[in-house]
């Protein structure tokens, strides 16, 4: 898999970071300050995978999901609670005018619209610009998860997302093409795959979430300290215990959500003339950049089954 052999180049790049961290945060999409341990490290880390040493530039850069454990009470009057100002309504109207356009879409949407236990909060910030991101989880007093907020940049609907970690959404870069694919189903897209972060969240273990999050700055320090040996016997230990490496578990993540975009655009362009060229170059980045991932996206027919693929 491409982005293993990258690992090195990133692992330099995250040392530069940690000494000239002003220079990496200017190539990437500007978001607030970080103010804990775990946050920093995603951040330093996130930025260099993003616009690293070696690796084009990204113009979508994901907030850091910390996983939280505040537990509150069960909700009985859940369901989907928009905070949007005023400014970004009617952009906002329009993105998710694009998702339910779909009958996945609105599966979606309806599925958290319609939950009185658990309550979705869904978010514009300028701060974000062409980003985005989920976290605030919420837990019940049982371990149940009942709470997620997804934050959208209020440019969402424009800037691609590098294809190593994100294949699914780079491929509505246009590249090219004569085809002209607008902003508002690329925002769209984006939207899907926080929706996706939410869903593999309700799957997962708060437990384990929550170890990983601890450990993984753990993890980093050392790293940085042993001359980036990756076989050092406690990072050995530590990556056991989490089930993987920063790496891997951050880039698992990714691709998970990656998943749920792919199943949005497949209902939504599938009778579109440009449908091919996104499918070809999401099936192309997943070749170069996702080998190893390539059997998630093959479970699916949605992705196996495309006309394009011959």
């Amino acid at each position: 898999m491409r982005s293993r052999r990258l690992f090195s180049s990133l692992t330099v790049g995250l040392i530069v970071f940690v000494v000239f961290p002003v220079s990496f945060y200017s190539a990437a999409e500007k978001s607030p300050a970080s103010t804990t341990g775990e946050k920093l490290w995603f951040d330093s880390f996130a930025r260099v995978i993003l616009s690293g040493p070696g690796i084009e530039r990204a113009d979508f850069v994901e907030s850091y999901p910390t996983y939280d454990s505040k537990i509150v009470p069960t909700p009985t009057d859940g369901g989907i609670r928009l905070e949007i100002p005023d400014k970004y309504k009617e952009r906002f109207d329009r993105w998710k005018e694009e998702l339910t356009s779909t009958e996945f879409g609105r599966n979606q949407w309806d599925a958290y619209a319609n939950n009185k236990e658990f309550i979705l909060t869904i978010k514009v910030a300028g701060s974000k610009g062409k980003g985005a991101g989920t976290d605030g989880y919420l837990w019940d007093e049982s371990g149940k998860f009942v709470g997620a907020t997804i934050t959208l940049g209020d440019d969402i609907d424009k800037g691609y997302p590098n294809p190593i970690y994100y294949p699914v959404m780079n491929s509505l870069s246009p590249d090219d093409t004569s085809y002209s694919i607008s902003g508002k189903l690329l925002a769209a897209t984006k939207l899907s795959h926080e929706f996706g972060h939410v869903n593999q969240t309700a799957k997962a273990n708060r437990v384990a979430l929550q170890l990983q999050n601890k450990l993984m700055p753990e993890y980093t320090s050392i790293f940085l300290k042993n001359g980036r040996d990756t076989k050092d016997e406690k990072l050995v230990e530590l990556a056991q215990q989490m089930g993987g490496t920063p790496v891997e578990i951050w880039e698992s993540r990714e691709y998970w959500s990656e998943i749920n975009a792919m199943l949005f655009l497949k209902d939504r362009i599938s009778k579109e003339d440009f449908y091919c060229f996104v499918f070809n170059k999401m099936k192309r980045n997943i070749e170069e950049y996702a080998k190893d991932y390539e059997k998630r996206f093959d479970q699916y027919s949605e992705f196996t089954s495309s006309p394009c693929f011959k």
